[in-house]
């Protein structure tokens, strides 16, 4: 990879009402025309992402939003787009000027309490009109984190970003500043894993898919050893080793077939289980699986896909999981798909949702959609859990999660 995947870095929201200098600000941070800026309301007319490095942190992205206030003749669909970005935005950055804090910032702010999201505030403009003490005051009680900042002023800027990093850094998720790993805390150093790749269609020429790109970095950074192999020279390359590998991990596609291959004392795992871990809560996904079971002819089910590939004919979420589901139950299920961020605001009218790895979405979105479903009562569960389940080999691959493999042996009792 040549760059950092915008999901794999941290997502700053940039919001407040028309005109009080949010892209001059995104431009002033970066040091180059980001964002397009005018005196004219309303010139940002949709969300502008700008990935860069903000070291020490790291690779992140800006998340420049419309404002808040847009009245013009596209305002609706631009204050949706906007607001969709709160439940992206790992840190909220509210853009306000000098003595002008009105309802529409507080609606941010009521926003971040509820996503339980840190907020930076910005006081633009500075130069125009200085801040009084009873407004720094008054913001002060939201939080401390308060930047003053006037774009122009050019010899300060590196002060003003210092600063900014600084408050960044200080509500910066752990996630960031520590990253979980994926793979490489399931066996001890040293050790050797086998990565079961299969090289379908949808996989981009000449490269492998995004999760068994990280998974690999992961096992390098943890001073691990890794045999990759399709999934056709799998057994032959098993046998060749003089010593069993700690773990096995294949593509979800061909876990039954892994599974039958793989002696019983060796762990064994799917890339999706292991994205379900490290971007949401597996124990949830695994307890949703269980839902399947009490599925009738003709409920609603959504099938949700974090990325916008272009689907081949045997997609996996589009044919093969709504195939075996069939297969499963003995009759049709009323199915809908989405793909990137196109995720339902209306989750009401589904019994179950088959979320894929979320490998193109932040953890931070990931989770918010598991509480959009909790809010919901609906059951959400994860492609490699589905499948696994669907395939009666669900057990085997939780086996290098045994606190998760216990719920699930709890809630299928519970079940029966």
């Amino acid at each position: 990879m040549f760059k950092t995947p915008k999901s794999l870095r941290l997502q700053i929201g940039l919001f407040g009402r028309t005109n009080v200098g949010k892209s001059t600000f995104l431009n002033y941070i970066a040091s180059q025309d980001v964002s397009i800026t005018s005196p004219v309301p309303g010139t940002t007319t949709d969300v502008v992402e700008k990935p860069m490095e903000l070291l020490p942190i790291g690779p992140v992205v800006f998340l420049d939003t419309a404002g808040l206030d847009d009245v013009s003749q596209l305002a609706k669909e631009r204050l949706k787009k906007s607001k969709n970005i709160f439940t992206r935005a790992d840190i909220f950055v509210i853009v306000t000027e000098s003595n002008n804090w009105q309802s529409y910032e507080d609606e941010v702010v009521e926003e971040a309490k509820k996503q339980k999201t840190p907020v930076v505030i910005v006081v633009n403009k500075v130069d125009l009109v200085k801040p009084r003490e009873d407004f720094l005051n008054t913001l002060s009680k939201i939080t401390s984190r308060i930047v003053l900042s006037s774009s122009l002023d050019k010899p300060n800027r590196n002060h003003t970003i210092n600063e900014f990093k600084l408050f960044v850094i200080e509500v910066c998720p752990d996630d960031y500043i520590n990253p979980p790993a994926i793979l490489g805390d399931l066996l001890p150093k040293q050790e050797v894993s086998v990565l079961i790749v299969p090289i379908d269609l949808e996989a981009p020429k000449g490269r492998i898919i995004l999760p068994q790109v990280q998974a690999i970095r992961d096992l390098l950074d943890n001073n691990q050893i890794s045999l990759v192999v399709k999934e056709s020279e799998y057994k032959k390359s098993l046998g060749s080793l003089k010593k069993k590998p700690s773990l096995v991990v294949c593509d979800s596609q061909v876990v039954e077939r892994m599974v039958r291959e793989t002696p019983k004392e060796i762990n064994c795992t799917t890339f999706s289980i292991l994205f379900t871990r490290y971007k949401s809560d597996l124990a949830e996904e695994v307890k949703g699986v269980l839902k399947i079971d009490e599925l009738k002819k003709n409920d609603k089910v959504l099938i949700a896909e974090a990325c916008s590939h272009h689907p081949i004919g045997d997609d996996i979420g589009r044919v093969k999981i709504p195939k075996w589901l069939k297969n499963y139950l003995g009759f049709d299920l009323n199915i809908d798909v989405t793909a990137g961020r196109d995720y339902p605001n209306d989750l009401s009218k589904y019994k179950l949702i088959i979320h894929c790895g979320a490998c193109m979405i932040t953890r931070r979105e990931m989770l918010s959609r598991l509480q959009k479903a909790r809010e919901n009562s609906i059951a959400v569960t994860n492609y490699g859990v589905a499948i696994s389940y669907l395939q009666g080999v669900l057990e085997r691959v939780l086996s290098p999660f045994p606190e998760v493999l216990k719920i699930y042996q709890e809630e299928k009792a519970k079940q029966k």
